[in-house]
C-alpha cells in the first residue's frame, strides 16, 4: 500500500538550466516535517549515482533527515526501507526517483552554473563538514558495514551535477573524479582541517555522495570531462562554487585565517 502524499509547499530553485524544473518541497515522512530538494525532468535520463550506481530515472534529490527521523532510519535495513517508501510519499514511483541524504537543510543549498557555447552545466550542492571533515590516505576508518548497522554520519557534502549534452559512461564516472578534486579544492581554499588529525587539511568527509545527470542532447556526445577539457573545466569550476557557498551556509565557515 502506498503511504499518504502529504506536501505543506513548494519553492522554486531558479535555473538558467531550462531542461530540468527544479524546487524545495516541503513534506511529511511519518510524523515528521522535512524538506528536499527535486529536481525533474520531461525524459527518463542516465544517473551515475556514487550510493546506488547507473540508473534511468525523471527525478533526483537531494533530501533533509532531520535528527528525529534519522535516528529511527540510519541502519542499512531501515534506510534501504527508507528509500523505497520515501518516493510514494511524494507521489513518485520509487523506480523513477533516485536521491541523496542528508542532515542539511535544503533552505542552505548552493546552486552554481557555468555555460561555453552549447555547454551547460550545473552544480546543486550542500555541505556539512566541521564536525566530520578527514583527510583520505591519513585518517582511519572505523566503520564496519554489517547487515542491520550503519554509522550515524554527523556531516556530509552531497552534489547533484546536471548537463544538457549527453555524457558517455566513461565521461560520467570521470566526472565524478572531477567534482571530487573541485570539492576537495574548495575544503582546502576555507582551510578545513581533518577532524581526526587536525593537523592535516581535510579532502572531505567520509559520506560525501553525488549524482552526475546525463543529458540527452544527441548531437553532442562528450567522452572527456577531466580538467584539461572545457567540460572539465565547466564541472570544476561549478563543483568548487557550489560546494564553497554550500558550507559557508551550512558552516558559517569563512576560513581558519
Amino acid at each position: 500500500m502506498s503511504e499518504p502524499v502529504i506536501m505543506h509547499k513548494e519553492t522554486p530553485v531558479n535555473l538558467q538550466f531550462k531542461e530540468a524544473k527544479a524546487r524545495v518541497v516541503y513534506h511529511q515522512y511519518e510524523d515528521v516535517l522535512l524538506n528536499l530538494v527535486l529536481v525533474s525532468f520531461n525524459e527518463r535520463r542516465y544517473v551515475l549515482s556514487t550510493m546506488d550506481g547507473l540508473q534511468k530515472v525523471r527525478n533526483v534529490g537531494n533530501v533533509y533527515v532531520p535528527d528525529s527521523l534519522s535516528m529511527r532510519h540510519m541502519t542499512l535495513h531501515n534506510y534501504e526501507q527508507f528509500t523505497k517508501t520515501l518516493p510514494s510519499t511524494l507521489g513518485l514511483c520509487h523506480r523513477d526517483f533516485i536521491f541523496l541524504s542528508t542532515g542539511v537543510n535544503m533552505e542552505k543549498i548552493a546552486v552554481c552554473e557555468k555555460s561555453h557555447d552549447d555547454f551547460h552545466v550545473c552544480c546543486i550542492a550542500t555541505g556539512g563538514a566541521r564536525d566530520n571533515a578527514l583527510r583520505m590516505g591519513v585518517d582511519a576508518g572505523n566503520w564496519i558495514e554489517h547487515k542491520t548497522q550503519m554509522q550515524l554520519a554527523l556531516g556530509t557534502i552531497n552534489i547533484i551535477l546536471l548537463t544538457n549534452v549527453t555524457l558517455t559512461l566513461g565521461a560520467m564516472a570521470r566526472a565524478i573524479m572531477t567534482v571530487t578534486e573541485a570539492k576537495t579544492a574548495a575544503l582546502q581554499d576555507l582551510g578545513y582541517m581533518s577532524t581526526y588529525s587536525p593537523q592535516v587539511q581535510a579532502t572531505g568527509t567520509g559520506t560525501d555522495s553525488m549524482l552526475v545527470v546525463s543529458g540527452v542532447h544527441a548531437d553532442i556526445v562528450i567522452k572527456h570531462t577531466g580538467g584539461h577539457t572545457k567540460m572539465g573545466e565547466l564541472i570544476g569550476f561549478a563543483a568548487k562554487s557550489a560546494v564553497t557557498e554550500a558550507l559557508k551556509k551550512y558552516d558559517n565557515y569563512e576560513g581558519s585565517t
